[in-house]
């Protein structure tokens, strides 16, 4: 079950400390099973590990083991930098500790996880060993900061560790997500507008509109999907109107002109925008667009890689929707993956998928860097509304202002 759920949906917890503290061997104790490499000599782990895993009453999650803090020399920096990248999708954070106390590269972790606003717990580790001192137990209770004493050897207090995971948990991870069951109730019928194109994967639908569907057949309503050219005639031999209409973006403006007004209308982007991030802020980020001068650089964001296709939606038609709307000469470059670019200030403006392989966490926090760094964002949906004239109409249905 936990290597079938979605990427997106899974919480992501992360080991980070120094080198040799037991980050590897903690990961296997508390997975079970021999996930990373275990020896005494310092450095063993290199590029983060990912492990998916059952965390159960919570439910599927990912733990990541990263290389030593306090790696040295120009690979180790390589190292640590991919450390850290981790973190832009850590929902909670295990510091592990040895012998060596808390230090200076513990501060320094400590300082970037509450910078970043990610739970973390100290896991004072090899208590087969060593016990922690005194004052390192009095710095985690003067700072209120939740910690556990373990042995990745023997096992001890692996299972509280657990149990701690699954009590220190975000929120959204507690509760049952939600796409658009505050938007129906049992027996409307939802008519979703599914067009097959080039981009389309082949014998299936995308992840979206998938669990679009799901949430549509978890509330006890109809779901009725149809593509485009279909759409007249579904609105015609339905008995009464739909309760919602959700359509593709890129067909959003015709499918906008054949749906009477009276009928609520939206997008799967736009669901995502709410279910992934803030959908009030992205909505924001969209007004920017109408801000962009000639020579502006557009930051084209997607989660995730996959091979180029023909009018490729993230690499051709919103650039080329976005340069007819603004008339101007513009500049677009695409990041594709987890990372996030460093030169984000070059940017007039982010504009993001809509974060299916993502947790909401990820979102958020790309979300938050781009507003310190004074960078607009919003996403595929959002935009594609925005510079076709109907985003009023697509987000009316939440009664964001």
């Amino acid at each position: 079950m936990s290597n079938k759920a979605p990427r997106g949906v899974r919480m992501v917890i992360t080991l980070v400390g120094r080198r040799n503290a037991g980050k590897s061997s903690l990961l296997n104790a508390l997975t079970g099973q021999e996930v990373s490499i275990v020896a005494d000599h310092p450095g063993t782990t290199t590029d983060p590990v990912s492990k998916h895993y059952e965390l159960l009453p919570l439910g599927p999650v990912t733990f990541y083991d990263t290389a030593g803090l306090d790696d040295t020399g120009q690979l180790g920096e390589k190292r640590i930098e991919s450390a850290r990248r981790i973190l832009y999708r850590t929902d909670m954070a295990l510091l592990i500790v040895d012998e060596n106390g808390i230090g200076g590269p513990e501060h320094e972790i400590l300082h970037t996880l509450q910078e970043m606003h990610i739970q973390v717990i100290i896991v004072f580790n090899k208590a087969d060993m060593f016990s922690p001192s005194q004052s390192d137990i009095s710095f985690c209770e003067s700072r209120l900061l939740p910690y556990l004493i373990v042995s990745a050897f023997s096992g001890s207090g692996v299972k509280c560790l657990k149990d701690k995971l699954v009590a220190s948990a975000p929120r959204e991870f507690k509760e049952e997500p939600v796409l658009i069951g505050d938007l129906i109730t049992e027996g409307d019928t939802v008519l979703c507008v599914v067009p097959v194109d080039l981009a389309a994967p082949k014998g299936r639908l995308i992840l979206p509109q998938v669990q679009v569907l799901r949430d549509v057949l978890d509330s006890d309503a109809m779901g009725l999907t149809v593509k485009e050219r279909e759409l007249g005639e579904a609105l015609e031999i339905l008995k009464t109107d739909p309760k919602l209409v959700i359509t593709d973006s890129q067909v959003v403006l015709k499918v906008a002109a054949e749906v009477p007004e009276h009928i609520p209308l939206t997008t799967f982007s736009t669901l995502f925008a709410r279910f992934k991030g803030d959908l009030r802020g992205l909505v924001q980020g969209a007004e920017a667009i109408d801000n962009l001068k000639d020579g502006d650089k557009i930051l084209m964001c997607e989660a995730c890689s996959h091979h180029d296709v023909a009018d490729d939606i993230g690499r051709v038609k919103i650039p080329r929707w976005v340069t007819q709307y603004t008339g101007k000469s513009l500049e677009y470059n695409m990041y594709s993956g987890h990372d996030f670019p460093d030169n984000l200030e070059d940017y007039a403006l982010a504009i993001h998928c809509g974060g299916c392989m993502m947790n909401r966490t990820e979102m958020l926090r790309r979300m938050r860097e781009c507003s310190m760094r004074g960078v607009p964002i919003t996403n595929y949906g959002i935009a594609i509304s925005k510079v076709q004239g109907v985003l009023d109409r697509i987000i009316k249905v939440f009664k964001l202002f």
